[in-house]
């Protein structure tokens, strides 16, 4: 059994790490989206995360990797997720005074942009609610503030691409951080339910696809 100590440390160390290494990554890079999400994310977020992993001698399954509540992790998410997609309609609607689903996908194909989403899913729910979360609440004790940990480190590592990358006024900045923290929150709830990691990535589209719709 690993201690409370050293799992503690584990995520402060990875939680740092992943804060740094990723507001660096934005300030000073903008790589295409295909290539930052399928190579650039998964190598700079889950090689570190794996390398944790395997030094607690814990197995993929705790990570949420796994079958185990599967559907009750994805009638979940798709219960929560109606909330966003229904954000998403009304803002886009709002926006172009009427339905326009391609104003922002540029030349990408949809689903190439959808299995986009899906893999930027895995690695950023991976680290945040499978290894971050999951470690906070078997040290902490306290689901609660493992969601209220978890969720500050998730909206701190969204600060760059708000700012850097889209240019978000700080009004903007502010509500879109809010928001994605709200997310965090919600994502975290469904895995703490659960343990499987299916139900925050589908969870995680579903939010996602609003943000694109808006921008």
């Amino acid at each position: 059994m690993v201690a409370k100590t050293t799992l503690v440390k584990n995520v402060t160390i990875y939680s740092v790490y992943l804060i740094l290494i990723w507001a660096f990554y934005r300030f000073l890079f903008q790589l295409p989206d295909q290539v930052e999400e399928l190579v650039v994310k998964p190598i700079l977020w889950l090689t570190p995360l794996f390398w944790f992993l395997r030094k607690e001698g814990f197995g993929i399954s705790s990570l949420g990797i796994t079958l185990k509540n599967l559907f009750p992790a994805i009638y979940l998410s798709l219960g929560l997720g109606l909330i966003f997609v229904g954000e998403g309609l009304l803002t886009n609607f709002l926006k172009y005074g009427g339905f326009n689903f391609g104003a922002n996908l540029g030349s990408t194909p949809f689903m190439i942009s959808l299995g986009l989403s899906f893999i930027t899913a895995f690695s950023e729910e991976t680290a945040f609610r499978g290894y971050i979360f999951s470690r906070l609440l078997l040290s902490l004790k306290s689901e609660l503030s493992a969601n209220i940990i978890q969720t500050l480190l998730w909206t701190a590592i969204h600060i760059p691409i708000a700012f850097f990358v889209w240019d978000y006024t700080l009004p903007q900045g502010i509500i879109y951080l809010f928001l994605t923290a709200v997310f965090g929150m919600g994502s975290a709830f469904i895995f703490g339910r659960t343990k499987n990691i299916t139900g925050p990535v589908l969870l995680h589209v579903l939010w996602e696809w609003p943000i694109i719709l808006f921008r």
